[in-house]
């Protein structure tokens, strides 16, 4: 009769990690469609194009390969898509797409499966636009211009928006959505009176202020995190005809950023006396050297001002008005720059549409994609600086870094904001300061200028830090996990707890490096 050992403990121990590690390389490999329900497997798409297509974005300077590509025909697709990955050992990670007009890869995932939001506009299952008398319905994949043309149709039209109108509403949403008219109506987050919204655990939730306000607030910029937004309920307001479009030109920064700021503090939504928009960027003595909005007579008195001062700085205001304030607009926008002190005689204005101006990045726009400089990296660097620090911003980077290395800086963007138009329980980070200053260096170039810019990007950031000027990352991308709490500061503790809550196995939107 044979006879048969005890095996030892260690051996025992041996087989079950062995046992351990092969289920986990195992289940560590991507995992198969096969195992998909059939009413997924139907719409997961794994062609070659496809997958290159939505493995890079408007940055092209990320490259990140997915498992597939989701084209959901409703936003059930995408709750069975969420709860199907929460059911597997390892999940899979999953990224909303709209437009992928991200440039650090934010809109991608690797070997995860990316969401195209843009299947919904073709579904007869979508939210679409529907405009009510004071709101506007919209499905979270829609694009902003889209809904600019259905509300100008019933003569309203939302009251805060992006510079450029080819974005879809989930993504802006997702991060706060900024422009001219921030400083009176607040980004576009705080113009959304209600959300639809699938979480990371794959849940349909209907919220706002009042319902469900936890991921209410988590999603309106939490770029991504919390859940995938699927409907926006988006305040309205009477549309203008016309705008009074004005451009005055500084050489002196505290002068400009003065002016600036007395525009601003002209904020209530119903101040007939403010503006309604208000920008400013800066015109560097670089090529290329961007002047169509002025007139060609007044060109050359321009360049020439521009050599003699290497750096002027431009006040964008905007008036609108209509058939009822026609006769008295002129009226108004002399008072409006009345007493300001931009360069006597060096005021240029245009009168257009109201969409016109609205949609005015489109045509720069066409123009790139004629000239082959749409589908280039964009280096983009977009911050918000505080209001104290702002001249030390100007002295630092504007003069310091920018200008002295003379690498073409692209439109530079700098406009201040009333802190009191944000809403602190959003997810969104903001300078602790009641007024702080957008800036945005957005910069095109080609491939083998991208380090340069990337350097320079590392420069402004690391000089920011070292002289303490407290400024937040817009569209932030960071390297470690520390520099994420740091980003968030004293969001940091409730943005994890809203991670651990609505998307505990932090599946959703990997491309920002936060949780993954």
């Amino acid at each position: 009769m044979a006879s048969y050992s005890t095996p030892s403990k260690a051996l025992i121990i041996l087989l079950c990690l062995n046992s351990i590690i092969h289920t986990m390389q195992t289940q560590s490999q991507p995992w198969s469609p096969l195992n998909a329900p059939k009413e997924l497997l139907r719409l997961l798409i794994r062609d070659p194009l496809t997958l290159s297509l939505a493995s890079t974005d408007y940055g092209h300077i990320i490259h990140q390969n997915s498992f597939a590509i989701f084209a959901p025909s409703s936003t059930h697709d995408i709750s069975k898509l969420i709860k199907f990955s929460n059911s597997l050992l390892i999940p899979f990670t999953i990224a909303a797409r709209g437009q992928g007009h991200s440039v650090n890869g934010q809109s991608m995932t690797n070997d995860g499966v990316v969401v195209n939001m843009t299947e919904l506009n073709n579904s007869n299952n979508n939210n679409g636009i529907v405009v009510f008398d004071d709101y506007v319905d919209v499905g979270g994949e829609q694009i902003w211009i889209d809904v600019l043309h259905a509300c100008l149709e019933k003569g309203l039209t939302p009251l805060s928006w992006t510079d450029y109108l080819y974005l879809s509403v989930g993504g802006t949403l997702s991060n706060a959505g900024i422009s001219g008219q921030t400083f009176r109506f607040g980004p576009q987050i705080s113009n959304v009176h209600e959300l639809d919204v699938v979480t990371g655990k794959g849940e349909l939730v209907t919220c706002s202020t009042k319902k469900n306000s936890e991921i209410f607030y988590a999603v309106l910029g939490g770029l991504g995190q919390f859940g995938i937004i699927t409907r926006a309920r988006i305040a309205l307001g009477p549309a203008p005809k016309r705008v009074k479009w004005i451009r005055l030109l500084y050489t002196n920064f505290s002068t400009f950023s003065e002016d600036q700021e007395q525009l601003i503090s002209f904020n209530g939504i119903n101040e007939t006396n403010a503006p309604n928009y208000v920008e400013g960027m800066l015109l560097l003595n670089q090529q290329p050297l961007d002047l169509s909005f002025y007139p060609e007579i007044d060109r050359s008195r321009i360049t020439s001002l521009i050599t003699e001062h290497n750096i002027i700085y431009v006040i964008e205001l905007v008036k609108y008005y209509d058939d009822n304030s026609e006769d008295h607009i002129d009226q108004e926008i002399e008072t409006l720059v009345q007493g300001l002190n931009f360069v006597p005689t060096f005021i240029f204005e245009k009168d257009v549409l109201y969409e016109e101006f609205l949609n005015r990045v489109h045509s720069d726009e066409l123009a790139l994609r004629a000239q082959g400089l749409w589908d280039v990296p964009h280096p983009w660097l977009n911050m918000f600086v505080p209001k104290s620090r702002i001249s030390d911003f100007d002295e630092g980077v504007f003069k310091g870094i920018i200008l002295k290395q003379n690498i073409t800086a692209g439109l530079a963007i700098v406009y201040p904001v009333n802190k009191t138009k944000w809403d602190d329980n959003m997810s969104a980070v903001t300078p602790n300061e009641e007024i702080f200053y957008v800036v945005s260096l957005l910069r095109t170039t080609k491939f083998d200028k991208l380090e340069e810019f990337q350097i320079q990007n590392q420069q402004i950031i690391q000089y920011c830090k070292d002289v303490g000027i407290g400024m937040k990352q817009y569209l932030p991308q960071k390297e470690t996990h520390e520099e994420w709490v740091e980003h968030f500061g004293q969001k940091w503790e409730v943005f994890e707890k809203r991670k651990a809550r609505f998307d505990p196995n932090k599946i959703l939107s990997p491309g920002q490096g936060i949780f993954n």
